[in-house]
């Protein structure tokens, strides 16, 4: 599913998108690479590779418009595409703060809809999200200093939905930044 997945990227051209450390397409290579290297299960791992599909909070550049949903769940098979969607549609500034309380508040940023996501779901999105970060801090000195003592703070909060690798790398890239 994987190199399915790749070459799509490849075909909406995620290899000329500018993104820090390269590409768009290599950043998403090293996410997925990250979370296999903390053992994450594959859906994870899939959805690492294309959590950028539909845009996020922090990057609006969409590969592909939400009502093709569908058919990045044809590739990359349902759960790993249902975690695509929950990172993309998090608005951040609304559900972080809360995401790591069994009551959490998770804000929608397609539909505005607020809901408490299940465990699991929490725990893929604190992952995914450590990932995301972590390569970019790993890749772009500037944004480690900038937001590392931040980002160490919030996955700090987020530490049981954490792996233990996942939180060890937090501590290890995003100390002392």
């Amino acid at each position: 599913m994987s190199e399915r997945a790749v070459a799509w990227l490849r075909e909406l051209g995620a290899q000329d998108v500018a993104h820090p450390g390269g590409t768009l397409l290599a950043h998403l290579e090293r996410v997925q690479g990250l979370l296999a290297s903390w053992g994450a299960r594959p859906a994870l791992q899939r959805a690492g590779l294309c959590h950028a599909f539909y845009g996020t909070d922090g990057f609006p550049e969409v590969l592909l418009p939400l009502a093709r949903r569908a058919k990045l769940a044809e590739v990359i098979g349902g759960e790993a595409e249902a975690i695509v969607y929950l990172y993309a549609a998090c608005d951040r500034a609304a559900s972080y703060p809360t995401l790591g309380h069994a009551r959490a508040s998770y804000r929608d940023r397609f539909t505005g809809g607020v809901h408490s996501p299940a465990l699991e779901a929490r725990r893929d999105l604190a992952e995914l999200s450590a990932a995301n970060e972590l390569d970019l801090a790993r890749v772009d000195p500037a944004f480690r200093a900038a937001w590392g003592g931040e980002l160490l703070a919030l996955f700090g909060r987020l530490r049981g939905l954490l792996s233990e690798p996942a939180w060890r790398e937090c501590q290890a890239v995003l100390a002392g930044a």
